[in-house]
């Protein structure tokens, strides 16, 4: 049964040695912006086992999923899509950024920890990510809904 509801995703928040680990999703490197390792909820499994599964994936990193942190939207007013990420703060158990890691899917091709300073020079969404990564434990926040950006 096909639904009109939007997308729910999950992304890591994962802060190692003050550095905040991110990806680039963009097939064909088509875009220079930055996010979250996650992706799309698979029907019948957790949010946490959903999103230790994408960073590992995404990442080859195996990690323990912690508290909610952010809670994004954003939308395409031109095709209807809608998401909504749900940002969940992890830690590393086991793994490294390895240089030969593949993404199964072939989605993601580049992935690296940032410093608060490097994130100032790079394009990032949400705009709120590196506040509330890098800002400790607390309240999830909240980031009204956006329009997408590529």
């Amino acid at each position: 049964m096909k639904t009109n509801s939007p997308r729910l995703a999950v992304r890591a928040i994962v802060v190692d040695e003050g550095r905040l680990l991110l990806v680039n999703a963009y097939p064909g490197r088509k875009s220079d912006l930055w996010c979250a390792p996650g992706g799309g909820v698979e029907r019948g499994a957790s949010l946490p086992d959903n999103l230790a599964r994408e960073v590992h994936e995404e990442c080859g990193l195996t990690v323990r999923v912690g508290p909610l942190a952010l809670v994004n939207e954003f939308h395409d007013p031109k095709t209807g899509f809608h998401q909504v990420d749900l940002f969940f703060r992890c830690d590393i158990l086991a793994g490294s950024l390895d240089p030969g890691w593949a993404d199964p899917e072939r989605v993601v091709h580049t992935r690296r920890f940032f410093t608060p300073a490097e994130i100032a020079a790079i394009r990032l969404k949400p705009d709120s990510l590196a506040r509330v990564a890098f800002g400790g434990a607390g309240p999830a926040h909240y980031d009204p809904l956006e329009t997408i950006v590529l």
